[in-house]
């Protein structure tokens, strides 16, 4: 039963109708990222906080951000040391990445409950967890208080790659390879198959 609704209505296209119906404004944009962000400035402070809300916002100069609530344990650290790293997920990665966005750095050491291990990032206090393929070292630039969730606005400062996944001939980063996580409206889900790369829709057949 879908609530939130009202008479449906149609929508022509070519040979064939499409049904839809008017559904309440929401968080619709799936899949996103699962990612864990950590943060602290000390061994004594460090945490985890698994966050949906990022993505990019500027390629040069690199920019991201995240969106967290004001009342997690992560929000009030990263608002102090105005640094975090993103830290991409994968499928084995899967039940960590849950249990850190539902359990609170309050309560628990997220790196020693989840056999996580933290390394030193190059240009952040924060540290990077160690079995995430991936790490983006970011620094705030800009705190927006949007309502639920504020946005930290970040530069990208340093990447930490897993050697074992860039490809020797191109010097490409292949995540694919390491089987990453997604997150869809309350769901995690692994990447399906490859369907095309960016401009294969007219790049012209060999």
């Amino acid at each position: 039963m879908i609530k939130h609704c009202v008479a449906p209505f149609i929508i022509h296209h070519s040979s064939f109708i499409i049904m839809k119906v008017s559904f309440k404004p929401g968080t619709m944009i799936y899949p996103l990222p699962a990612v864990m962000v950590s943060c602290g400035d000390s061994p004594e402070n460090y945490n985890i906080i698994t966050i949906a809300w990022t993505g990019t916002i500027c390629s040069d100069p690199p920019m991201c951000y995240i969106s967290v609530r004001p009342n997690r344990h992560s929000h009030s650290i990263i608002e102090r040391t105005g640094e975090f790293v993103i830290n991409l997920t994968t499928t084995e990665l899967a039940r960590a990445t849950d249990w850190c966005g539902v359990k609170s750095g309050r309560d628990f050491n997220k790196f020693r409950e989840m056999g996580l291990h933290t390394e030193p990032a190059q240009l952040v206090k924060a540290p990077l967890i160690k079995e995430s393929p991936l790490n983006i070292e970011c620094k705030v630039v800009e705190v927006k208080r949007l309502g639920s969730h504020d946005m930290f606005i970040a530069n990208v400062v340093a990447i930490d790659a897993e050697e074992d996944l860039i490809d020797k001939s191109t010097g490409q980063f292949q995540l694919n390879h390491a089987g990453p996580l997604a997150y869809s409206h309350g769901k995690y889900y692994g990447l399906g198959e490859k369907l095309g790369g960016f401009g294969f829709s007219v790049k012209k057949r060999k």
